[in-house]
């Protein structure tokens, strides 16, 4: 049986629609869907046929790579709500959270800046815990309270959090060219 391609990502895969998933349940079922859809199986059949094809994995992959991701499945799981996605434009932090985040990045550039490798791995290792907190107050939002004005607002600080662990990686990989 063909999947409904116009279904929303989760119903395509067979998941429940909910920000905490099982991660191993969409990457089975992604396996299974892609091997029924990927062009390679239809090459045989007409062009338009093949057209079809290549459309339903495009949207295959795109699905999946919206729901692997964190940021992009809470984002997808507004947009399905109907809450504006303007997470890249509406920047607006509370000041007690701004200035946190001045904070870190300044740890961040001290230890790049003094080659503090242990420095950096504490760092990360609080960031994970800070970072653990704010997403389980985002599930609750997204699955539980249903809160998806609350849980946009949770989104848009995870957001800076990514960017601090995208920071911190870039930092240790500035340290090892230096080694």
């Amino acid at each position: 049986m063909t999947p409904d391609f116009s279904q929303d990502y989760f119903a395509l895969f067979g998941l429940p629609r909910a920000y905490r998933l099982d991660a191993a349940r969409l990457d089975q079922a992604y396996r299974d869907l892609q091997g029924r859809v990927h062009p390679d199986r239809h090459a045989h059949l007409p062009e338009s046929e093949q057209r079809l094809s290549m459309e339903r994995a495009t949207r295959v992959n795109e699905a999946y790579r919206t729901l692997k991701q964190p940021l992009a499945r809470a984002g997808y799981l507004l947009q399905l709500a109907g809450v504006a996605d303007d997470r890249e434009s509406n920047t607006a932090m509370p000041a007690d959270f701004l200035m946190e985040q001045l904070e870190w990045r300044e740890a961040v550039a001290e230890a790049r800046a003094g080659g503090d490798h242990h420095a950096l791995e504490k760092l990360v290792q609080r960031l994970d815990r800070h970072a653990g907190g704010i997403r389980g107050e985002l599930e609750r939002k997204l699955d539980l309270d249903r809160d998806y004005a609350g849980a946009a607002d949770v989104l848009r600080r995870l957001m800076f959090i990514d960017r601090l662990e995208r920071e911190i990686d870039e930092a240790f990989e500035a340290l090892e060219e230096q080694d």
